[in-house]
């Protein structure tokens, strides 16, 4: 059992048109968490006798400036992970900001340029070229991609989806066994057998997503969607199976509702955004604070084996048989009957 804190990154987004340029400092050190540090000028309008704070520090494991490339955001946060879920641990990376701040182009990627590919795309393509390698287990692969869109749980990959209203698809309700387990009722695993079909279902997701324009982006995400690789290995003639799950969630944006201009069911969806977020105040602060906090939380990395039921009765079975023959070789009888249930239990 491995235990260990979160680890949180920072990317700082390039600057659009319309933006001005924020001002912000980066103390970046191999060897040691990385400081941000965001400056805040105080607003003239407020009078001269202004307590309001100006500087704000942070800690993260690691920042990435404006320049910072896709593949090398990849290679520093989410191949790390697909390494641990493929020995058996489950995984989850996930997107917090506001809207506009690049957690799409992060997570998913942009379309423009083979390059700009996301997380989820690379990380398909890594695990996909490890198990190719790997010519000593067994492996199976499935994909599900969930959405939770103002509260509600649905399942992008359903074959309904393209046919029918958001509302009209059957709902993923979560569900909890005796042992504590959390299992999602209505969200389907398509198997994917190698990188093309696996990309072609997070396409098919991605095209089913609630996407709505607001005056801060114009593709805004307007919920939260979760994308998971479930990997079984199982090496041939054992009855050991490791089953693990990476987790590749993109969250919808976190800002303040006056901030984002809209209304009607629009204003609906940011309130339950909001409400699912946690919503916190000014959205860069607020959002390196939220990574501070979740940056304290503690992990317990556990291996997922499982013992595979048909595979241990076959040996069983085996075992049992080969026992009779011994017992048969000792008495000189051939025993044919099945062994009574007192002769089990001594």
């Amino acid at each position: 059992m491995v235990k260990e804190t979160i680890r949180v990154y920072a990317r700082v987004k390039p600057l659009g048109r319309r933006q001005q340029a924020g001002i912000y400092s980066v103390d970046d050190d191999e060897k040691s968490p990385s400081n941000l540090e965001i400056i805040v000028p105080r607003d003239l309008a407020d009078g001269f006798v202004n307590n309001k704070r100006e500087r704000y520090k942070f800690k993260f494991q690691k920042i990435f400036d404006q320049e910072a490339k896709q593949d090398v955001v990849f290679d520093s946060i989410a191949k790390p992970v697909a390494e641990c879920v493929l020995a058996g641990y489950n995984g989850t990376i996930f997107a917090y900001g506001q809207t506009g701040s690049g957690k799409t182009f992060t997570i998913t990627g942009g379309a423009e340029h083979y390059s700009d590919r996301g997380i989820i795309p690379r990380t398909l393509s890594y695990i996909f070229g490890q198990l190719q390698k790997d010519s000593s287990k067994v492996y199976t692969t499935h994909v599900s991609y969930l959405e939770i869109y103002n509260e509600c749980g649905y399942d992008l990959l359903d074959p309904k989806h393209e046919a029918s209203r958001l509302e009209d698809l059957p709902k993923v309700t979560i569900m909890e066994d005796p042992d504590q387990n959390i299992h999602l009722k209505n969200l389907s695993l398509q198997q994917a057998t190698n990188e093309e079909e696996a990309l072609n279902l997070l396409f098919l997701g991605d095209t089913n997503r609630m996407i709505a324009e607001t005056p801060m982006n114009q593709a805004s995400t307007r919920s939260h969607c979760i994308f998971t690789i479930h990997i079984s290995s199982k090496e041939p003639g054992s009855a050991t199976i490791r089953r693990s799950k990476l987790h590749l969630v993109d969250l919808a944006g976190s800002e303040r509702v006056a901030k984002t201009g809209v209304g009607g069911h629009l204003l609906t969806e940011a309130k339950y955004i909001n409400l699912s977020l946690h919503y916190l105040e000014q959205e860069s602060i607020s959002t390196c604070r939220f990574a501070q906090r979740v940056a304290l939380i503690k992990n317990e990395a556990v291996l997922n084996e499982e013992i595979d039921p048909s595979l241990m009765i076959a040996q069983l079975k085996k075992e049992i048989q080969e026992l009779k023959d011994e017992l048969a070789l000792v008495t000189g009888k051939q025993r044919t009957s099945e062994l009574s249930q007192e002769e089990l239990l001594q």
